[in-house]
């Protein structure tokens, strides 16, 4: 299956710190690409890895489930480690929730979680499980953030199959993974987005067993916190956080 244009994965490579970036659901790895930027000129290796299912077809994605996008992380992480000798992991919506998973089963330095969803305000999402049956996908409101569209690549429909394995991702991240997670965190959320309750970011701050976690708040942003107007201050935040010692 051909890759949308700007759908690819991007490899920059500065030196042997890594941070792997991983998009959110039915997102692509151009919703990273500012941030990666920002990383690499301030002397990370950045890998964006491509989900799969992700940025070729819709269809694509309803013939995957959760494993599959974790094995994309797992094989990313082992490539970015044969170059760094630290690997960090940022991840955005469900690509938080990946992390989450490869900062408590893989050799990580550090994880980020960016709008990570536990509790969503989309009420058809306790349905997912029946009405998958009955369609394919449901019609995605569309993105509005002041960008070039180069960095705002994602399907404009939601498949249903593969979201009802997101579900099930999340519940096995709230149960199994999250109180295993022992690297330092930073969690960020918006409390303004319409996608993703703040709840979610409160509850994952308690569960995440880390000694060293921080939970900060961005003011007027969307879900795709790294597209939103306060972007600039997401980066600098994330990148304080990558370079600050363990002992600070």
């Amino acid at each position: 299956m051909a890759i949308m244009h700007g759908a690819e994965g991007y490899f920059l490579k500065n030196g042997d710190k890594g941070v792997l970036l991983i998009h959110g659901y039915t997102g692509s790895p151009a919703e990273l690409r500012l941030l990666g930027d920002f990383l690499y000129e301030h002397g990370f290796s950045v890998f964006g890895v491509r989900l799969a299912g992700h940025g070729t077809s819709p269809e694509d994605l309803n013939r995957t489930e959760w494993p599959d996008w974790y094995a994309t992380v797992t094989e990313a992480r082992a490539e970015l480690a044969g170059c760094c000798s630290e690997v960090n992991v940022i991840g955005l919506s469900m690509g938080a929730l990946l992390a989450m998973k490869a900062a408590a089963e893989l050799t990580v330095s550090k994880a980020v979680f960016l709008a990570a969803p536990v509790y969503v305000y989309d009420k058809r999402m306790a349905f997912v499980g029946v009405v998958k049956h009955f369609w394919p996908w449901i019609r995605k409101k569309k993105r509005n953030y002041a960008v070039d569209p180069q960095y705002n690549i994602a399907y404009d429909v939601m498949p249903l199959k593969a979201l009802h394995s997101l579900k099930k991702l999340i519940e096995h991240c709230v149960r199994d993974v999250m109180p295993k997670i022992e690297v330092p965190c930073l969690v960020m959320q918006s409390r303004q987005e319409g996608t993703v309750r703040p709840e979610s970011a409160e509850l994952i701050y308690r569960k995440i067993g880390s000694a060293k976690k921080e939970l900060v708040w961005i003011e007027n942003t969307g879900h795709i916190m790294t597209l939103g107007e306060n972007r600039e201050e997401v980066f600098k935040k994330i990148l304080y956080f990558l370079k600050e010692r363990e002992h600070d």
